[in-house]
Order: structure tokens, then sequence, then C-alpha cells
């Protein structure tokens, strides 16, 4: 159940600490909405990925009377439907768990790179420990999502599933922060310099 939530607990976390961060650098409205589009695009990413993967299990499954899968029922063709009856739905099931973990591990790692340069910046008290509470219970989820990828991978799905699943995590996190995000018209890379830096050219 955790990891069905996984994407609510990254957003909780990592939306106050991508506003704290990014005003760090440039305290601009139109800057910070700029980079809460990252959220958004993220969000819909990790939306039409999962729905994918729900309709692709759906079109290619049949439903079964017992889970030894030997007597299909022809009469229920869709998974809720199947499911709600109490029977047994078998489709191409793209592991969603591999995806998720996989594709949030990478954004926040992506998004928590300004850390890295804000030793320098001038922050009062209080949002400097929000910051800092915020980075360390980011990376915290981090590894939790890492250690449960890895019981993903070792205990559930097939491998061709498991594989798809990554696969996509990693097509959204490359499409996004290795080529869109380099173009002007997109939410922008995190910020890559210190903050002074960062003013000087803004």
């Amino acid at each position: 159940y955790f990891v069905k939530v996984s994407w609510g607990w990254t957003l909780l976390l990592l939306t106050p600490f991508l506003l704290l961060s990014n005003s760090a650098f440039n305290r601009s409205v139109s800057f910070l909405c700029r980079r809460l589009l990252s959220l958004a695009v993220a969000t819909a990413i990790w939306y039409v990925c999962t729905e994918t993967f729900f309709y692709i299990e759906d079109v290619t499954g049949s439903c079964f009377d017992t889970d030894k899968m030997d007597v299909i029922n022809v009469e229920l063709t869709s998974k809720a439907s199947c499911r709600r009856l109490g029977f047994h739905w078998h489709g191409y099931d793209i592991s969603g768990h591999s995806f998720i973990l996989a594709y949030s591990a990478l954004f926040i790692v992506e998004e928590t790179a300004p850390m890295a340069y804000l030793k320098t910046a001038r922050l009062s008290m209080l949002p400097r420990i929000v910051l800092n509470l915020l980075y360390v219970a980011l990376n915290v989820i981090v590894m939790i999502w890492v250690w449960m990828f890895a019981c993903t991978s070792v205990y559930f799905h097939d491998p061709s599933h498991k594989l798809l699943g990554t696969l996509c995590g990693l097509l959204g996190w490359y499409l996004t922060y290795r080529v869109w995000y380099l173009k002007p018209l997109s939410p922008g890379l995190p910020p890559q310099r210190p903050p002074k830096e960062q003013k000087q050219r803004a």
C-alpha cells in the first residue's frame, strides 16, 4: 500500500522543498511558477504511464475462475468486473511499482541538487532548518524507494514486466531532465550555480 501512494509522499515533501530551495536563488514569481511546473509535468507523466499500464493489462487479459488459470470466464471482459465478482484477471501487467519507484527516486535526486549550492546562501534560521529537515526526509524517502525497488525486482512480477516499468521511468526522467528541460520553453532545470552567481545572471 505504501508504494501505491508513493507519488503522494514524493509531492508532499518535494513541493515545499522546491519552493524554499529555488526561492533562495530567485524570488521572482514567474521563476518559481515555472519551476513548480516540473511537479505538474512529473505528475502528468505518472498519471499517463500508470493509466496506460492499466489499459494494457485490461486489453491483454482474461478472467479466470481460479488462480490456476485453467477455466476462462468469457462473460467478464474487464479486470474491474472480473475482480468485483471474486475471480482472477491475468493480463500483461507492466510493473507500475518498478516505474514509480525508479521515476520518483530520479525525480527527487534532480530536484534536490540545488542543496549543493545552498551552504553559502543567506537564509534565516527557520527556513534553513525547514529546508534541512525536508532534505533529510527526501533522502530517507529515496533510500526507501530504492529498497522497495529491490524488493519488487526480486519478489514481484515477471522480468519483462519489471524491465518495461523501469524503462518507462528512466525514459520519463531522460526526456524531461536531459532533453526538454534544456530548452527555453520548459520548466527548466533546477538552479545549477551558487545563489549570488544565479542572481547576477538573472
